[in-house]
């Protein structure tokens, strides 16, 4: 699939022809340089390497200096492959947010937001003992998961159960989002509906 890295700028929002109000996600999309090539016959697989947003090169390794320079570009930040590219990229070549128009339809991968860790009534939903026991004077348990087994048998907690723990930072591909406006003098595409991810994550995107 064709496609190119963006990074999320923040949320907006926009009217449609007939009044709906509509909320959207402005992302800064390119322009990517192709820094590698991959084919069937050398790698094993067909993709396109794509590089996004400059970083300093002191910044960065020798290696990656080196990887860089055999496309005749700075070093970047962010990397990425898009496998099957409709159109056939050269090394050097540059990606546009030209690739897209509007009324497109594409899917967005990033990394969502790290929560941190969270209790099983933020993390899973659970709805908590309740209020019942507030007039007790068992406030430490209303957030708290209940039982998680039997203790007769099998006398140790099931793999799987629903517990407190780390929360967020997972790739999240959302997909067959519409894109409402290409702004290409400014790199600029408004996506219909959210995004996942925080302001300035980077995100890519596929046609």
């Amino acid at each position: 699939m064709s496609g190119i890295i963006g990074k999320k700028i923040g949320m907006t929002s926009v009217f449609s022809a007939n009044g709906k109000y509509i909320p959207c996600t402005v992302i800064e999309a390119g322009p990517c340089v192709v820094t590698q090539v991959k084919t069937l016959e050398k790698d094993g697989y067909a993709s396109v390497q794509l590089a996004f947003d400059e970083k300093k090169e002191k910044h960065t390794s020798s290696a990656m200096k080196g990887h860089f320079a055999k496309a005749n570009t700075t070093p970047k930040r962010k990397i990425a492959e898009f496998k099957y590219f409709e159109a056939e990229k050269n090394l050097g070549e540059a990606v546009t947010i030209e690739l897209f128009v509007e009324g497109d339809f594409v899917d967005i991968a990033s990394t969502s937001k790290g929560k941190g860790f969270q209790g099983v009534v933020k993390r899973h939903g659970f709805s908590g003992v309740g209020h019942a026991n507030k007039s007790h004077g068992q406030h430490d348990r209303e957030r708290a998961p209940g039982s998680m087994g039997a203790s007769s048998w099998p006398s140790r907690v099931l793999p799987g159960m629903r517990m407190a723990g780390r929360m967020g930072g997972n790739r999240v591909k959302i997909q067959n989002l519409e894109i409402i406006k290409v702004i290409p003098e400014k790199n600029l595409l408004v996506i219909k509906g959210s995004v996942a991810g925080a302001k300035g994550s980077y995100v890519t995107i596929e046609k």
